[in-house]
């Protein structure tokens, strides 16, 4: 009620056209997301997610415009599921539409949204409302809930995936690293497709664009939401287990080892000649470690097919 009065009382008395852009989103657009039960962990504003395309010409070497969302409005921290393009008054309350389909396919979302404080204009690409574009009362902005039941149907994830796709991601606290846009649209894609029961999925990431720290996130989550108990990762050199294990890996602590001899988790028995420590939860080997030309080589023959998940 009180928000309903206070966008009430914002129309009647304030000249919009005289108004920033800033000045449209704080007095009207906010409110509107908050009386629709949006929290401030939720929603944010000014968001540059890109740093711009890298750009040479000849010797000389500059970036391109960033890309910067007046609104990301998530469901839980980095599941995104809609955007928002604020204008000024001036323009129509659909001008900023292009933009926020653009913002929307980059972030891999289905809902854009643009506004000039009159009123939304939503853009789904869930393919559940007629007509695909509608016009929205300011007063009218869908809840969180709302939007999400219609991701989830998008998507085609029943509810009792939720358990694994809303599992959160690991925060580092110290370091206040996060994923970058295109590191929260692999690890969520990879977790839908695990929920929905595929189990070969294939990520190409580029030289340089954090393969490991997003291998990492989607080992986490499956491992925190007990998804998956065991899981081995794999490399082709030495250098990178261990850089991994101290790095990207670490906070899974005393749960993850190195499966060598050297490392101890593979160990001399004098019955079968060999014995793997089976305690842990996260493997990290070199493929040369647990296989090759040789028998004494394929040391995975003394693990059962299914030991890892």
């Amino acid at each position: 009620m009180i928000d309903q009065q206070r966008i009430g009382k914002a129309l009647m008395t304030v000249d919009k056209r005289s108004l920033s852009e800033r000045d449209i989103c704080t007095k009207f657009i906010s409110p509107a997301l908050q009386q629709a039960g949006w929290n401030e962990l939720q929603i944010r504003e000014e968001v540059s997610f890109t740093k711009g395309r890298i750009i040479v010409r000849g010797k000389l070497v500059s970036r391109g415009q960033a890309k910067r969302a007046d609104y990301i409005l998530y469901y839980k921290p980095n599941i995104p599921i809609a955007v928002i393009e604020a204008k000024d008054n001036s323009c129509s309350v659909g001008d900023g539409m292009q933009q926020a389909l653009d913002y929307a396919e980059t972030l891999n979302i289905p809902f854009a949204f643009s506004s000039n404080g009159d009123g939304f204009v939503l853009h789904d690409r869930t393919g559940e409302s007629t007509p695909r574009e509608k016009n929205i009362p300011l007063d009218a902005f869908p809840s969180p809930n709302e939007l999400w039941g219609r991701y989830l149907a998008w998507k085609g994830l029943p509810p009792k995936t939720e358990e694994i796709i809303l599992q959160d991601y690991h925060e580092d606290s110290s370091s206040s690293k996060t994923p970058r846009y295109y590191q929260v649209s692999a690890v969520n894609a990879a977790l839908e497709a695990i929920a929905k029961g595929q189990n070969r999925i294939l990520l190409v990431m580029a030289t340089g664009t954090g393969k490991t720290y997003t291998a990492f996130q989607i080992i986490w989550r499956l491992w925190k939401a007990r998804h998956r108990k065991r899981i081995l990762f794999l490399a082709d050199r030495n250098v990178l287990i261990d850089q991994t294990m101290v790095n990207d890996f670490g906070p899974f602590g005393g749960a993850m080892a190195k499966l060598s001899t050297q490392a101890g988790t593979i160990k001399r028995d004098t019955d079968s000649g060999r014995r793997i420590d089976t305690s842990y939860e996260v493997y990290l080997a070199l493929y040369q470690a647990i296989t090759g030309p040789e028998n004494h080589q394929k040391i995975y023959r003394e693990l059962s097919p299914d030991f890892f998940d």
